[in-house]
């Protein structure tokens, strides 16, 4: 844990220039918390730890108590690399990490567009047949992080209308792909963009869970990643409110509220390492991800109220990096689905009887 407080100061002091221009990283990239993050998520073959959803876990949450919006800007195989996991072939998945090994490259993971969110049954984005061994991709993703400035990504398509025809592709900027930087309020350092593939060249090859069951393919691929990515939304959440009770305990250690918020953070983040053990032990159970989302994330948000109150009008002048983080916090509502949508699959899982331990 020592190291990872080292790391999370040091993203901390990062914090406002990411915030301020996300697109110069270049300077950021020779620090030793950097470095770190970059090999968490690639497996031991490739040169990184090879990480259980809990490692993962555990540290996002300490390292977004540094700041969550730097986490987010890192390269590294991210969630494109837990796509692959799941449903590469030992061939591409040798392909993606050597890629993102070779130096500082960022990932993608592609699902949301336009007006359907990351619904896997609603997407539009088509990938044709257009002769032997290759297909060409057509399509609009929106809120993509990284996107424009990935090296390889994952990106899910169909081939045909029904749900068994979303596949996924690794993808990497060629000719007929086009990607730009979206304006944001908050998290500015995870450098949302829009991708638009006009008639973009995927080799056969590409095509990931061509060696699984057609049950197995890409829909199934993309819910497990999404379990990973809601606990992993749920860590940003509560690592980015513990960081403003650190900073409110720095500034006024008698705060009203103080001790109470203190317990309350860390039964969640206990709650967020259990759903994480308990992801990889089931890896296809979504009941839990979606509880770690539906309660964390609405407590970082009331935690960020209850910091601007106890430290006075001026809060957000006299601290930018309060500014900055109520800023991100009501951004991880829109991550991976808001509450709403968190609560319509704790209901159906509930009435099936997927709710469970």
């Amino acid at each position: 844990m020592t190291a990872l407080a080292e790391a999370a100061a040091d993203l901390r002091a990062r914090a406002m220039a990411v915030d301020a221009d996300p697109d110069d990283m270049a300077r950021h990239l020779d620090s030793p918390a950097l470095r770190m993050m970059r090999r968490c998520g690639t497996p031991a073959e490739y040169g990184g730890p090879g990480d259980t959803c809990l490692a993962r876990v555990t540290r996002t949450v300490e390292l977004a108590r540094g700041d969550a919006g730097v986490v987010l800007a890192m390269p590294g195989p991210g969630l494109a690399g837990v796509a692959v996991d799941v449903l590469g072939s030992p061939e591409q998945r040798e392909r993606f990490y050597r890629t993102v090994s070779a130096g500082d490259v960022w990932t993608f993971f592609a699902m949301t567009e336009p007006e359907r969110g990351n619904d896997t049954t609603a997407i539009t984005t088509l990938l044709r047949r257009r002769g032997a061994g290759e297909y060409a991709l057509h399509g609009r993703k929106r809120y993509i992080g990284n996107g424009a400035r990935g090296g390889i990504g994952v990106v899910f398509a169909r081939t045909g209308p029904s749900p068994l025809s979303i596949r996924a592709v690794l993808v990497e900027p060629a000719r007929g792909f086009d990607a730009r930087r979206l304006d944001m309020m908050g998290l500015r350092g995870a450098c949302l963009s829009e991708l638009t593939f006009d008639g973009l060249r995927v080799t056969e090859d590409m095509v990931l869970g061509e060696h699984l069951s057609r049950q197995r393919g890409g829909r199934w691929g993309a819910l497990r990643t999404f379990h990973h990515l809601r606990v992993q939304v749920a860590a940003l959440a509560v690592g980015t409110a513990l960081a403003m009770r650190d900073l409110v305990a720095a500034a006024r250690p008698d705060a009203p509220g103080l001790a109470r918020t203190g317990t309350r953070l860390a039964a969640a983040r206990q709650f967020v390492h259990d759903v994480a053990a308990h992801l990889d032990d089931e890896p296809d159970q979504a009941y839990f991800p979606s509880a770690a989302k539906l309660s964390t994330v609405p407590l970082a948000i009331e935690v960020s109220r209850w910091a601007t109150a106890v430290l006075g009008p001026g809060s957000l002048f006299e601290h930018p990096l309060l500014e900055k983080w109520t800023r991100d916090v009501r951004a991880f509502e829109f991550m991976e689905g808001t509450t709403n949508l968190q609560r319509l699959h704790l209901a159906q899982d509930y009435l099936k009887g997927r709710s469970d331990g």
